[in-house]
């Protein structure tokens, strides 16, 4: 399946399409260590295509707060050989490869993913004539700062307002590059160098965002808004994000990117029925 087949669908019928999350890390914040094997990856991918993910995000380096960059031989190394075993698979969903390398694109692509997540928005030297001759969709995200410091004192004048300029310039700079305005997403960047308040601020004004006529992307699973509003440890963060991803929904998100897949389809399929009703 092709993610860019997936987007036209979702243009059409406008049912937020569901990404599951891949993390081939040791130190991800929520599930660091489970799917580095390639085997429990795949496991792991067909519990979600099962449970009706559209999408597979596959990711070799963790970008939780305090992360250590990965080097680029060891990114390869964690995400190349899942990404083929997903291809090889025939899973009924698109691949996508959550990275900010150039080099980990093109491998990435070339063994099967169809769409390009990237939280530095294109900004790694290389990355941008990198996407632009691959010709695959690519999520364009918002960072203030980097993992290993992005949370240590995050101020903002207008968050929505900086955050929406941000973006729309990145998207200028994917279309001067070559990309087609048609295959680029955008997405906030909840909790990548973000205080609560502010990532409540960009969820109730998300549909600002979603006014510019990109589809966007949002990812608030398990994250520390869920636990600061709730006082919830990771692992019991569940209820709170079903919530987050139907305000999303609610708000025109074209893309809810998620740990807990089933809970979540079916949670988003009630809301697209009220809201086609």
């Amino acid at each position: 399946m092709e993610f860019r087949t997936l987007l036209n669908r979702w243009r059409e019928h406008r049912r937020p399409l569901v990404m599951g999350i891949l993390n081939v890390t040791p130190d991800s914040f929520s599930d660091g260590g489970r799917y580095l094997a390639p085997a429990r990856a795949l496991a792991h991918a067909q519990r979600m295509a099962a449970d009706g993910a559209d999408v597979i995000d596959v990711g070799g380096e963790s970008t939780r707060p305090g992360a250590a960059p990965v080097p680029e031989a060891e990114e390869l190394r964690r995400v190349v050989p899942v990404v083929e075993a997903l291809a090889e698979a025939g899973l009924p969903v698109a691949i996508s490869v959550d990275t900010s390398k150039p080099a980990v694109m093109r491998a990435a692509v070339e063994a099967g993913a169809s769409l390009v997540n990237d939280v530095r928005a294109l900004r790694v030297p290389g990355a941008l004539e990198t996407a632009a001759a691959l010709g695959v969709p690519v999520c364009l995200m918002h960072m203030q700062g980097e993992p290993r410091t992005m949370q240590a004192n995050p101020v903002y004048r207008e968050v929505v307002s900086e955050v929406r300029d941000f973006l729309l310039e990145r998207a200028a700079a994917a279309e001067a590059a070559g990309l087609s305005r048609g295959d680029l997403l955008l997405d906030p960047g909840f909790g990548f160098g973000k205080r609560l308040e502010h990532n409540l601020a960009l969820l109730k004004s998300l549909d600002r965002l979603v006014d510019t006529g990109y589809p966007v992307l949002v990812g608030m699973s398990r994250k520390r808004m869920i636990g600061e509003v709730l006082d919830r440890p990771v692992e019991q963060r569940l209820h709170g994000g079903l919530a987050l991803a139907v305000i999303a929904a609610l708000k025109g998100a074209a893309v809810v990117r998620v740990h807990d897949v089933g809970p979540t389809v079916e949670a988003l399929k009630m809301a697209h029925a009220v809201m086609t009703a």
